[in-house]
């Protein structure tokens, strides 16, 4: 059976959806297709999370570069993909650079980002553990860990459980062990 292009489409991950096993965990057909740049872009922790703390987002900025990682995920993914993602806007056609040249992604954006927020520890550490698995640029994966963030003081809490078994599976053991290597 020939692959038809139809069925899959490229997304930009740039949060922690870059660590395979966080995006493979909703996204069953999700495969690493190698690192991607989005010129135009910062990076935040500015989407106000549904338990108040920040998410990653893009965010404009003149003569920047973001680093993130393009991953080819089956069309049936979607709505998985686009239910996670929710309080962010999907852009189908954004532009990125990709070995060598240019293509276009799905990736999300925030509604309405917001300055001052701080990520729990955990989301954090699933970020830069995405960072370091796709081999993003030292200066980058070090900028991205000295990010401050807040621990999660809920007692249970399902997201962080999530968060935990996706960082286990990809060899780290405690949150620190993500953030600092």
């Amino acid at each position: 059976m020939m692959n038809n292009p139809l069925n899959h489409f490229n997304y930009f991950a740039y949060g922690s959806n870059m660590l395979t096993a966080r995006l493979a965990a909703r996204c069953p057909s999700a495969r690493a297709l190698g690192p991607a740049i989005a010129r135009g872009f910062t990076f935040a922790f500015a989407k106000t999370g549904a338990d108040g703390s920040g998410k990653a987002t893009l965010v404009a900025a003149r003569n920047a570069a973001l680093h993130g990682v393009i991953f080819r995920i089956d069309r049936s993914d979607l709505p998985a993909l686009d239910r996670a993602e929710g309080g962010y806007r999907r852009i189908d056609d954004f532009p990125i650079e990709a070995d060598g040249g240019a293509r276009s992604a799905v990736t999300y954006i925030a509604e309405a980002p917001t300055d001052g927020l701080l990520p729990f520890d955990w989301y954090h550490a699933l970020v830069v553990a995405g960072a370091r698995e796709h081999e993003l640029p030292k200066a980058y994966v070090d900028w991205l860990a000295t990010q401050d963030n807040t621990a999660d003081q809920r007692k249970v809490c399902e997201a962080r459980a999530r968060a935990f078994a996706a960082l286990k599976s990809a060899g780290y053991e405690t949150v620190n062990s993500a953030l600092y290597g």
